[in-house]
């Protein structure tokens, strides 16, 4: 219509005779032209041989070089079992449902805690394995590619190498066996339902409707014998799942050319993760000329890809994600079934079907049997039943509904990250792949853009559903007290059907800074806090955690000149401050001060606090090797986090910086005083230096421990540490033995037996990242080195550096680097 109008008004211009030949016309330009598309990466090998070169560098890194993805994973495959064999090894045995068949149905043999025998049957109710044998056909080329050639060269690696020269704590038994892509592909499936469906493996055990048992029985009455197991499982030992019980965390920092000294990208990357077991990084490098030049860290198993890392253009990292990623729903059993085997939505029936499972089970030396159990599904997942929470009876019901579940997208997503030319490319992986399970990325480039995103895999719930959860008080109440989202099944609105997509995902671009320490995505930028309506990723408005302040904190805490430099990031990493100290030691100091040597009388014991007043008077607020009394105020910090004593509380409009201040109250007087008691009953010097507190000890390939204590600098989250380590005492994930030394009570990380802290979780793969005129630049470290072979030469050499220091170690990226680094070269061919 706007032309039309300006057409009639030229013709209502007085005549028609005008013939306009005195305009002078603009020519039109040429189209523009488009590029040629880069040639695809090669997939799978064309020759039927696969040829990768791996050189080894400093510190035991490799960095593999082939033509094509398969014999990149070929040769990654290779390296890696030979720093890492037992710990896949281990875990292909728990994906694939064989615990039982090597290890017997106990955890611990003989305690009847059945939980070999729950994992078991947990991954096989999930189906983990037959999707993988139902589905590599349909995989990409490429995640197939790199699947196939990985397990080659795992299975190489195996093959060529004597068992005398394998890792000891594995070699030679029969669990350690060739691997294929299914049962890689099964181990993937498996790693994916961490935050969700693998910490309900108990409640999807014990359910099972009224009058029916739950529990396994032997396959066919003549297999049962004297030597069949008596399977029970105490239900009271069943309980609400936790979504993050290996307590995953990470800080990571994108700076862009507003804040960098250069005005290129930078990234800081620092995961907190378990030392031991499965969740180990382990850093390689891997090149594809014309395609791929990427090198980083990741957890075991990926065949081939870097999870944190960086190539030419973009460097990147993640941290563990508050989101959500399953729901629970409650099922409105069918009142007109006496079975308890149908549920309404809306308005019609729907089956509870059931599944039987088998498994092998070790009775003796040498000796098996098979027991089989039943499992029940509807159409959302699993059912699940925990003991006086979620029951199947009296007209109600649960099920779990996993977003993970299963996942295909994880080679795929991160590859393209990998191979991306710039940070278009690099937010189009996230365009195209849900494949970042569970985490947050933070990402920056070397023209100074900075990017983030919270794409883990999260319930695409519908309007009414998220409407629903923010304000329906029954809803929200019951969230609060399970710790995970319930929804009603009844009605079909409150179903999901995949992952919410890219554009609903919360993000931020620019060219300032992006961060995040595992509070939610709301304050990745202080300055701009991001909004979302989806309540499955976490909360907004919220009290921030100490470490998030810290790591704002010190985000806001640039130089002079307002912008960073690699080295400074790198100190600011490794100053090991806490931000509780910070905010109240000096009040703290007054208050012990003034109560001198005047006892404390706690729970029936006089307890005398100087002695410690005057050594944290001594203390440099740092958690480094020589600082004197840190421990003190760590163990303040465990009796404060109870019942905090702050002077100001908190005000959502001032996150970062409140609550703040120190009441010096009766309350704080006897939280210091308990803290000296955990001391004396350590046996814990207060003037004592740290470094003769916090220690790394490995264990000898049996599993006890062997004697060597390593001083370890690194605070904690309950200071307000950023550089943060912590005790694992329970299970790492794997039947590897190892030793532990159990802490005083379920407040402090403390040990009697160890006489303070035996570390065996935090930073893990530490990274700074700057993108400079010459090409990407790095620094960093892998506390806990390459290899877990006890007597490597890489068993713990980057562990002495960090005992040393701690210091960062320069990343070898550059060809030329490479030649001046070299250790080894290994030309490794199938043929």
């Amino acid at each position: 219509m706007i032309t039309l109008g300006v057409v009639l008004a030229l013709y209502g211009c007085g005549g028609n005779d005008n013939d306009f030949d005195d305009v002078e016309t603009t020519p039109t330009p040429p189209p523009p032209t488009t590029p040629e598309p880069a040639p695809a990466v090669t997939a799978f090998d064309d020759d039927g041989t696969l040829d990768a070169e791996i050189t080894w560098t400093t510190y035991g890194v490799p960095h593999i070089k082939a033509d094509n993805l398969e014999s990149m994973a070929y040769g990654v495959g290779y390296a890696f079992a030979r720093d890492n064999l037992c710990i896949l090894a281990d875990q292909i045995v728990k994906y694939n449902s064989e615990r039982s068949k090597y290890f017997g149905p106990d955890t611990q043999p003989g305690s009847g805690d059945s939980e070999n025998l729950i994992n078991d049957f947990g991954f096989l109710t999930v189906g983990i394995r037959e999707m993988a044998e139902n589905d590599l056909s349909s995989l990409s080329a490429n995640s197939r590619a790199m699947l196939q050639g990985y397990t080659a060269g795992y299975n190489r690696y195996l093959a060529d190498t004597p068992v005398d020269e394998q890792d000891p704590a594995c070699a030679g038994q029969p669990w350690v066996q060739p691997i294929d892509s299914v049962d890689l592909l099964t181990y993937s499936l498996g790693v994916a339902l961490l935050p969700g469906a693998a910490n309900f493996l108990g409640p999807m055990f014990l359910a099972a409707p009224e009058g029916e048992s739950y529990l396994p029985t032997p396959v066919a009455q003549a297999q049962a014998s004297a030597a069949t197991p008596t399977i029970s499982v105490d239900k009271a030992n069943i309980k609400l799942p936790e979504r993050n019980p290996q307590d995953m965390g990470s800080n990571g920092w994108g700076l862009g050319s507003d804040k960098t000294t250069n005005g290129k990208g930078m990234v800081l990357g620092n995961p907190h993760f378990p030392h031991t077991g499965n969740l180990r990084f382990w850093q390689f490098h891997t090149q594809i000329p014309g395609h791929l030049n990427v090198t980083g860290s990741s957890l075991m198993g990926l065949p081939g890809a870097v999870n944190i890392g960086f190539n030419e253009n973009v460097a990147w990292t993640h941290t563990f994600s508050t989101a959500e990623h399953f729901v629970v729903y409650q099922l409105t059993l069918d009142e007109d079934d006496a079975s308890d085997m149908t549920h309404m939505v809306d308005g019609t029936p729907r089956e509870i079907y059931e599944k039987p499972m088998q498994i092998e089970v070790a009775v003796g030396p040498g000796q098996t049997i098979m027991l089989e159990k039943t499992a029940y599904y509807t159409n959302y997942g699993p059912m699940i039943e925990v003991p006086g929470n979620f029951g199947w009876g009296d007209g109600e019901a649960y099920a779990i509904k996993d977003a993970n579940l299963p996942n295909y997208d994880v080679i795929d997503h991160w590859l393209a990250m990998n191979m991306a030319t710039s940070m278009d490319e690099f937010k189009q992986a996230f365009k195209d792949y849900d494949g970042v399970i569970f985490n947050n990325t933070m990402a920056a480039s070397d023209d100074g853009q900075v990017f983030y995103i919270d794409d883990s895999t999260v319930p695409n719930l519908t309007p009414t559903a998220i409407n629903e959860l923010t304000t329906n008080p029954l809803l929200i109440g019951a969230k609060q007290q399970a710790g995970f989202t319930i929804l009603p099944g009844h009605l079909s609105i409150f179903d999901f059907e995949r992952p919410v997509p890219y554009e609903n995902a919360p993000k931020y671009e620019g060219t300032d800074s992006v961060q995040n320490s595992n509070d939610s995505y709301w304050l990745t930028n202080i300055d701009a806090p991001i909004v979302n309506p989806n309540p499955l990723y976490g909360r907004t408005g919220n009290q921030q955690s100490l470490r998030s302040r810290m790591g704002q904190k010190l985000i806001e805490e640039t130089g002079s000149d307002n912008t960073f430099t690699p080295d400074e990031v790198e100190s600011l990493v490794l100053s090991n401050r806490s931000y509780l100290a910070e905010a109240i030691l000096p009040s703290l100091l007054s208050a012990c001060e003034a109560q001198g040597d005047t006892p404390v009388e706690v729970d029936g014991q006089s307890v005398d606090i100087s002695d410690a007043c005057a050594a944290l008077g001594n203390w440099d607020m740092r958690m480094n090797v020589e600082s004197v009394a840190g421990h003190v105020f760590r163990e303040f910090a465990f009796q404060f986090n109870r019942n905090p004593q702050w002077a100001v509380d908190y005000d959502p409009q001032q996150p970062a910086t409140t609550p703040n201040g120190l009441l010096e109250n009766e309350t704080t007087i006897e939280q210091f005083a308990r803290a000296v008691m955990v001391l004396n009953e350590a046996g814990v010097a207060p003037d004592a230096q740290f470094g003769s507190v916090q220690f790394v000890e490995r264990s000898l390939p049996d599993g006890s421990a062997s004697g060597n204590k390593l001083p370890w600098a690194g605070a904690h989250n309950i200071e307000g540490g950023f550089n943060v380590f912590n005790i694992v005492p329970g299970n790492n994930g794997t039947k590897l033995p190892r030793h532990t030394y159990p802490p005083l009570n379920s407040n402090t990380i403390m040990s009697a037996e160890a006489e303070g802290y035996h570390i065996n979780y935090g930073s893990s793969w530490m990274m700074v990242i700057s993108f400079t005129d010459e090409g990407p630049q790095g620094r960093g470290i892998l506390s806990y080195s390459q290899s877990r072979v006890y007597g490597s030469d890489h068993f713990l050499d980057q562990t002495q550096l960090y005992s040393n220091g701690p210091a960062f170690r320069d990343i070898i990226f550059t060809d030329e680097d490479i030649a001046d680094n070299t250790i080894e070269f290994l030309p490794l061919s199938s043929q």
